[in-house]
């Protein structure tokens, strides 16, 4: 196991964008495409903490729509051309943008979660 001195800081940018160990930023993240490993292969980090949600897709279709439709638009206002042009172009735009996006954001959210010590909240009910 890689010792840590309080001083080590890795980038939770360049971590989760490159999928790769928030703590030490060289052990792996993910054992798939998007499912995480059960702990890092190089500091043993437990990745038990991680709980990404929905929030790396909601990301994910923001961008991507905005992307797609906005370029829709202009190839429509610059050429018009026929429905089954846009079909073919878009439809493999999307696949591409949105499968290309959703393992970058998810590792990033991950990372992000790690340095700010996110975790589930927790009510604190002190009876008298």
């Amino acid at each position: 196991m890689a010792r840590h001195s309080p001083h080590d800081v890795i980038s939770p940018l360049g971590a989760g964008l490159m999928g790769h160990c928030p703590r030490c930023g060289r052990g792996h993240l993910f054992r798939g495409f998007l499912d995480l490993a059960p702990r890092c292969d190089v500091c043993g980090l437990d990745y038990g903490f991680a709980d990404a949600g929905d929030g790396p897709a909601v990301f994910v279709i923001l961008i991507g729509g905005f992307v797609v439709v906005a370029l829709a638009f202009w190839v429509e206002a610059a050429f018009e051309p026929p429905l089954w042009v846009h079909a073919a172009l878009w439809i493999p735009a999307i696949l591409v943008l949105t499968l290309g996006l959703l393992r970058p954001l998810k590792g990033l959210m991950v990372a992000l979660q790690y340095r700010n010590k996110a975790a589930e909240g927790q009510l604190d009910r002190r009876v008298p």
